[in-house]
């Protein structure tokens, strides 16, 4: 996929939110935390290869998701799944959404659901069809990581080699292997979990990771910072797709598995895709505002 340029990667990206009423955008700056020190002119180096109407349209039809009344599941699916480019997949999240709607969209053609609570997972799990890939997407405790190791598709946001290991040994029991993401820490909120760059390095570099039979890292997952500083995720996004380059060219050359890029949710999905997203995580648009627990 090409590169842009990064002064057309950010009028791309001032252009899909200021045409969308979004907050106008502050001018590129230097960010703090993980992405420190790096020049924003070179930020935003993503491969955004869509013309910017595409992107506009794109977020102008999810937001219009999220406000109109409720439509039927299977209607979402197809105008959403429309709209997302070859090679990109969606994971339907429907945390807290009952049986029903996940069978709405089953009976439409999706398979793939995310959850981020192991109990709720467990008993869907159990009720549902067992061709339903079940892709965990939240934290996830390492004590609870038995519950879903004889099932789980995928693991989204591994944080830490601890939580690896544990994965690991769980799956080694259940003579399964389970794909994994590293979740890497871009975002400003420090609530958000995942490894700084340094540390996810580490873990590679690790005699327990290497060791390790019964996990298989498949890629990067992040989070951006909630915000409508369209600049802001654009580099956020950017930084995590310059990373996943650079581990695919080196630790990963001759994996061809390691192809995932977990990147984009409700708010952002559009510009994850430009910037090279293979799996978008997104519920309200599909099932419609969730019901807090």
């Amino acid at each position: 996929m090409p590169w842009a340029s990064p002064g057309i990667c950010r009028k791309r990206a001032r252009g899909i939110f200021q045409n969308w009423q979004f907050a106008k955008a502050s001018p590129p700056r230097r960010l703090p935390g993980p992405l420190a020190g790096r020049p924003s002119k070179n930020a935003c180096r993503g491969a955004v290869s869509a013309r910017p109407r595409v992107f506009r349209r794109r977020i102008v039809n999810s937001r219009r998701f999220l406000n109109e009344p409720k439509m039927s599941i299977a209607r979402n699916l197809e105008q959403f799944i429309g709209q997302l480019p070859q090679g990109t997949r969606l994971v339907a999240v429907s945390k807290t959404h009952p049986e029903q709607d996940i069978l709405e969209a089953y009976a439409a053609g999706q398979r793939i659901f995310g959850e981020n609570r192991v109990q709720e997972l467990v008993a869907k799990h159990q009720a549902l069809p067992k061709d339903i890939e079940w892709h965990f997407i939240g934290h996830l405790q390492k004590n609870k990581a038995k519950h879903i190791a004889p099932f789980v598709a995928m693991v989204h946001a591994v944080d830490s080699l601890e939580l690896l290991a544990v994965l690991d040994q769980q799956a080694r029991r259940h003579g399964r292997v389970i794909p994994c993401l590293l979740q890497l820490h871009v975002a400003q909120e420090q609530t958000k979990h995942g490894m700084a760059w340094h540390e996810l390095l580490s873990l590679l570099d690790s005699p327990a990771f290497r060791q390790a039979e019964n996990v298989r890292v498949d890629g990067l997952m992040a989070m951006a910072t909630f915000s409508d500083d369209q600049d802001q995720v654009c580099r956020e996004f950017a930084y995590v797709a310059e990373r996943f380059a650079e581990l695919r060219q080196g630790f990963f050359a001759d994996k061809p598995h390691f192809r995932e890029l977990s990147m984009g949710m409700s708010g952002d999905w559009p510009l994850a895709v430009g910037l090279g997203s293979t799996l978008v995580r997104v519920g309200s648009a599909i099932f419609g505002q969730r019901e807090l627990a």
